[in-house]
């Protein structure tokens, strides 16, 4: 049974339960309360409802006397100038928390008991006149608080003459009291009851695999990945196992990136050292020629200098793509997208380039296939990093004394493809899907020809895709290879006045 089933049937149990043993307790009780009542006060309790309004129930309490003094009233109005029978009428109220008051032309003719209260008792009591007219109880408020009823009635004379009950709020029926006590004792004992079995029944059913997940928990926390958590159940816990057993394997799996991270890192900083070691190896041998005068003539002086100079640029663009890579891997790379038209962009481009590669000896074709007024949203700055690092590359891997690029501009619909296509020595398939991760290089011997730090495509693939395009490449071992990315175009959507003035409030 899935854990949701349980809880709804112990949401119905607890809903559904503790109501019907409490409607079973107060039947019981308030029947047992009901005849203690009236067997102890002589008053005739309609019903179980009446318990729990106790101002009704002090009303009922002086009804068989309030009904013996209209009965008195009818048949023999004398007897209300008798004042051992007031006294006796007052006598049989003080059982039930009551007095008498009389009163004659609305003067008070009998208290039959101090009244505790903030005023005379004849000025919280009305009028004859008010009592006819008004024909009900009512609620007295002071330093204490009574229900009052009331009858009138004619002395034999023709005076007024009213006859007030007061019932004391404040003395409340011990058997009420008692009652409710029992009451919230039943209803404590019924919600403990009910609680406690509800709590054997989920804890069977949740501690058992919430062990499991303790243990496999604190073999997390202690480092240790390998081991399956397991289960059975298609409950919560088992989906909840599941997700566990995920997150586990994602854990696992991010270990491990993070120490193929750290070797990599540990690779590039190798490789970085190596290739500052070879220029700066360079730089301080011809400045050692420079010192030991072997530099003796005007050309070889300029030879030695002009060799220093191109080994520290080599270590200035080493040192400038390795801060490039931390920027883009940590996400800190600044980007300054705009509107970029095509053709004028890519011609200015080649025309860079033409002149760099024509002193290596490479012969560079350019061939534009996009509209002139084709445009899309790049950073010019970030985009021609791009261009400039698949070159270099293509350039380094061309190794041939007499080599070609080609670069194409494609209309791709939405898109933009750039092809970028030298005539080098090319690749295996195995190895086109790792060429652009970071520090992998087709060549694993370094040398001064083809050394690098094997983060130049990493870098380009990261800011092809910051642009919302994509790069791959297609190779064939010794014709060559092509790189290929898109990117989309700048498409001008015309708004009318009205939409344009509701995105300027916007």
């Amino acid at each position: 049974m899935k854990l949701g089933t349980k809880l709804k049937i112990s949401f119905v149990i607890i809903a559904v339960l503790p109501i019907l043993l409490l409607v079973s307790v107060f039947a019981v009780l308030g029947t047992w309360k009901m005849k203690e009542i009236q067997n102890n006060y002589d008053m005739e309790v309609s019903n179980m409802l009446s318990l729990t309004n106790p101002v009704r129930l002090f009303v009922n309490m002086s009804d068989s006397v309030f009904a013996e003094i209209k009965e008195t009233v009818a048949n023999d109005v004398d007897m209300m100038e008798s004042k051992e029978y007031i006294e006796d009428i007052n006598s049989k109220l003080k059982s039930k928390y009551s007095f008498i008051v009389v009163t004659k032309n609305d003067e008070l003719v009998y208290q039959g008991c101090d009244y505790a209260g903030d005023e005379d008792v004849m000025d919280v009591v009305p009028t004859y006149e008010d009592c006819i007219s008004q024909k009900n109880s009512f609620y007295v408020n002071g330093e204490k608080q009574y229900i009052v009823r009331d009858e009138t009635f004619k002395y034999s004379n023709g005076d007024n003459g009213v006859i007030f009950i007061f019932t004391s709020v404040d003395g409340v029926i011990p058997q009420i009291k008692r009652f409710v006590l029992e009451m919230v004792i039943a209803l404590v004992v019924i919600v403990l009851l009910t609680g406690i079995c509800l709590t054997l029944w989920i804890y069977s059913s949740v501690m058992k695999p919430m062990h499991k997940l303790t243990i496999a928990t604190k073999k997390i926390a202690d480092g240790n990945l390998d081991f399956t958590l397991e289960t059975e159940k298609e409950d919560e816990f088992g989906n909840l196992f599941n997700d566990f057993e995920d997150m586990r394997i994602r854990l696992k799996q991010s270990a491990e990136d993070r120490i193929r991270d750290d070797n990599e890192t540990k690779e590039l900083i190798s490789n970085i050292s190596h290739d500052l070691k070879t220029p700066l190896t360079t730089i301080k041998g011809y400045v050692e020629g420079i010192m030991d005068g072997v530099a003796d003539t005007p050309e070889k002086m300029d030879k030695y200098i002009h060799t220093i100079y191109n080994k520290a640029n080599d270590m200035d663009r080493l040192i400038a793509e390795l801060t490039t890579y931390s920027k883009i891997d940590t996400n800190r790379m600044p980007y300054n997208f705009a509107k970029v038209n095509v053709d004028e962009y890519f011609t200015d481009c080649v025309e860079e380039l033409h002149y760099e590669l024509e002193a290596s000896d490479i012969k560079l074709t350019y061939f534009n296939y996009t509209d002139k007024d084709t445009m899309i949203i790049a950073d010019p700055e970030q985009l021609k990093r791009v261009i400039n690092n698949i070159v270099s590359n293509s350039v380094k891997y061309i190794g041939k004394k007499q080599g070609t690029l080609n670069i194409r501009i494609n209309d791709e619909g939405d898109f933009i493809m750039v092809e970028i296509e030298d005539n080098g020595k090319g690749m295996d398939a195995k190895e086109l899907p790792y060429i652009f991760d970071r520090f992998y290089r087709t060549d694993a011997s370094r040398n001064s020809n083809q050394g690098g730090s094997g983060i130049g495509l990493s870098i380009v693939k990261k800011i092809v895709e910051a642009h919302g395009g994509k790069i791959w490449a297609t190779s064939r071992p010794g014709t060559g290879t092509t790189m290929h990315f898109v990117i989309r175009k700048y498409i001008e959507t015309l708004n009318n006045p009205e939409e344009e003035r509701n995105e300027d409030n916007e």
